[in-house]
């Protein structure tokens, strides 16, 4: 009988001791994992690693930004470094949220592209706080001096490629303008509309342009620059925010509210691809509407068909992986204890920010296939109608 309950005992022990080791299996396995979510996802290793580089993108929901994500991974894969992305899904808050929890794994370069260029600034002075290198990325973090560089395309000559495709495609004056911006939330919008205005407004002050959807354009048109505060009064009146939906109801309202004089053959200024699928699908359902020329920006695949097929006439080529290898190249450098290149500065609002400019393409029919397929930023069996 002694026997017996010894053997029990023994086999009861060593149940306890698996059901031990099968509990803190399960738990490590949890903590390592890199699942993702809403607000982001993890990379290199378990949440005890101490990270790099932190890295900030505003949402998984245009295609640019998840093409980015694994753009910055192939960027660091070759370095002894390592990296955890997160997406802040369109709000500041999760934005902040994900500074801390980067600052908490240890980084020591953040690069991060506002979802708010202001409301950024609250991260970016958390993460400068604590020694952290700053780095805004394609989105320019605002109105604070805890920003350490800035790597982006020329935002300005984006919208000056835009505004000269529309003045060298059409034909005639009196040229109907429709005006639409990006969000006024984000800066780059302020910049992409003062470039286009820049190459427009002699245009519509001499009459080869007037104004449709725009009280306000048509008020400052003797007004080559425009001040920071002018600029907002046209964009508060012409803003997408980047939401297609938005565009679609702006251009409805617009081609409602228009007279036969504003329409026939029209000249569209959109921000970018998105937007300008949107809105040449609302104008050519209109059926006085006989021809447009509609601008983009972002080559979105989708817009490059749109191209194909005619129904969008440009889009700016921005080459995103030499932006991507362009902000890790520079996080790198500040790792290996080296200040890196820059090409020029952007006022913020509070300091002039140190940036690294990449150049922007005009892409349209006759340069489609050169710019995007040769070069190997798309593949020709991607697009229908391509010759």
């Amino acid at each position: 009988m002694l026997k017996r309950s010894k053997f029990l005992w023994v086999l009861l022990v060593g149940a306890l001791f698996f059901s031990l080791l099968v509990g803190c299996s399960d738990t490590q396995t949890d903590e390592g994992s890199g699942g993702d979510s809403d607000e982001g996802t993890s990379d290199e290793g378990s949440s005890d690693d101490a990270i790099d580089v932190g890295i900030i993108l505003p949402t998984r929901d245009e295609p640019r930004w998840v093409q980015d994500e694994q753009r910055f991974r192939d960027a660091i894969a070759d370095s002894d470094y390592t990296t955890e992305i997160l997406f802040s899904q369109g709000s500041s808050a999760n934005e902040l949220q994900n500074v801390e929890t980067l600052i908490s794994r240890g980084i020591d370069v953040l690069i991060m592209s506002p979802h708010d260029g202001d409301a950024a600034g609250a991260a970016a002075k958390a993460a400068s706080m604590e020694g952290i290198k700053v780095i805004s990325y394609d989105r320019l973090i605002t109105n604070t001096d805890a920003v350490d560089y800035y790597v982006t395309f020329d935002s300005f000559a984006v919208g000056e490629a835009q505004g000269q495709y529309l003045i060298d495609n059409t034909d005639g004056s009196g040229i109907p303008l429709y005006l639409y911006a990006g969000a006024s939330s984000d800066n780059n919008a302020f910049l992409f509309f003062e470039g286009a205005w820049s190459v427009l407004q002699p245009k519509i002050a001499d009459g080869t342009f007037v104004v449709a959807n725009s009280s306000a354009a048509e008020e400052l048109s003797s007004k080559n620059e425009l001040t920071r505060d002018e600029l907002g009064q046209i964009l508060n009146q012409v803003t997408t925010n980047w939401d297609p939906n938005e565009a679609i109801n702006k251009a409805q309202t617009h081609l409602t509210s228009a007279g036969a004089e504003l329409k026939g053959d029209v000249a569209v200024l959109a921000p970018n691809d998105g937007t300008a699928r949107s809105i040449a699908d609302t104008f050519s359902s209109d059926s006085e509407v006989t021809s447009y020329v509609i601008t983009g920006q972002d080559a979105e695949k989708a817009s490059i068909q749109y191209i194909i097929d005619g129904k969008q006439s440009m889009t700016v080529f921005k080459d995103v992986r030499r932006l991507v290898e362009d902000a890790m190249g520079m996080a790198i450098t500040i790792l290996d204890g080296s200040d890196p290149e820059t090409t020029g500065s952007y006022d913020n609002g509070s300091v002039d920010v140190p940036a690294l400019q990449s150049e922007v393409i005009t892409v349209d029919q006759a340069n489609v296939e050169a710019e995007l397929i040769e070069s190997g930023y798309y593949e020709a069996s991607e697009f229908t109608g391509l010759e």
